[in-house]
């Protein structure tokens, strides 16, 4: 690959993946404007319209005097602001509480440079989570610190803590998830299914059918599995998986940065699934699953695609495997121009640019 080829190729690509189906393009949500769009650097884009978010990292990484702030500073300041602004009740302390009533963080930072990742998961009584990852990068040759252990070194580090991550919008919210005998939660082939456990796995071979798992299931538990099989019962088990996971209780931010020196950053903070088991970890903090960046190549743009093919093609792998999928994917090159394409769901992300007076929107709508 020549080096004009290898320039222009240079990708960052996001995504965040959740669960079903149907295809969708990229348009402007004034109505005006091509799928696409581009500008100068620098550049910031975020998914969902977290203007904050967005406005936070455009501040740092257009600062004035010399070549501006870095990439990855500005993640981490866009990131930080949807933290303490509890974006959507998904990304920070506050918000998303497992199955304990517990809030706790995932986030990851990652460097196109260098190709240097920090990242955290399941971290208890720290606040500052992708601050916290920035610290496993910038401190320690590894990728990821899980549980109390990325606590301990959090604070090691300087950030503030032990404190609680809960708030009475979580704790209200676990509450009546308990009073409902904690229905829909995330668990499959356990007893007792109507209730809030200790559950145990149901006794049935592999491959067995529903109605065999049915039968297990009344023979164990009586009366309590009356309608649990039926299509429209949150118990039934794709149907619940369905009705358990949205915008508001399952997400995330994915941000993207492009400095004044065309350098790449990518991150991602969230609180995780609302009500998961505890010890959970999503594809947040994982490199390549929630986030990517690199300033020479990625895949898809590496064979020439443009940003708006890369991320269809991104968003029909996956649909290939599992055709019940909700996701998107926004994708940017090295000139700016982005794009984004999604599976199952109208999806959103914000950009701004050096072109630009304040945050855009784009929808991506089926």
């Amino acid at each position: 690959m020549g080096r004009s080829r290898r320039s222009y190729a240079r990708l960052l690509l996001l995504g965040f993946l959740l669960l079903r189906f149907s295809w969708c393009l990229a348009v402007v949500d004034d109505g005006g404007g091509a799928e696409e769009g581009g500008g100068i650097f620098p550049v910031v884009v975020s998914t969902w319209p977290f203007r904050e978010a967005v406005r936070a990292a455009w501040e740092v990484v257009s600062a004035s005097g010399g070549a501006g702030c870095s990439a990855v500073d500005a993640v981490v300041a866009g990131c930080s602001a949807c933290e303490v602004l509890r974006c959507d009740g998904t990304v920070g302390p506050g918000g998303s509480p497992d199955e304990n009533g517990e809030t706790t963080l995932d986030a990851l930072i990652m460097d196109g440079t260098t190709m240097e990742i920090g990242a955290i998961a399941a971290m208890r009584y720290v606040k500052d989570g992708i601050r916290a990852a920035k610290l496993v990068m910038d401190h320690t040759e590894h990728t990821l610190l899980v549980g109390e252990k990325a606590t301990s070194f959090a604070i090691s580090m300087g950030l503030a803590g032990p404190a609680d991550l809960s708030s009475p919008e979580s704790i209200r919210k676990w509450t009546i998830w308990r009073q409902n005998h904690c229905q829909p939660n995330f668990w499959k082939n356990v007893v007792p299914a109507g209730s809030c456990g200790p559950y145990n796995p149901i006794d049935v071979p592999s491959g067995e059918s529903k109605a065999s798992a049915k039968r297990v299931l009344e023979r164990t538990q009586g009366d309590i599995c009356q309608g649990l099989f039926e299509p429209n019962n949150l118990l039934e088990p794709m149907n619940s998986r369905l009705k358990i996971v949205n915008r508001h209780n399952h997400d995330t931010i994915s941000m993207a940065v492009i400095d004044k020196m065309g350098r790449i950053a990518a991150g991602t903070s969230t609180n995780g699934a609302t009500f998961k088991i505890p010890g959970r970890v999503g594809d947040g903090p994982i490199p390549g699953s929630s986030a990517y960046a690199d300033d020479e190549v990625v895949e898809s743009m590496r064979r020439g695609m443009e940003p708006r093919d890369s991320a269809m093609d991104a968003i029909l792998r996956i649909a290939r495997k599992y055709p019940d999928f909700v996701g998107a994917v926004f994708a940017i090159n090295k000139k700016g121009v982005h794009a984004g394409a999604c599976h199952g769901w109208t999806f959103q992300y914000s950009v701004r640019n050096s072109s630009m007076q304040d945050v855009e929107v784009i929808t991506v709508s089926p």
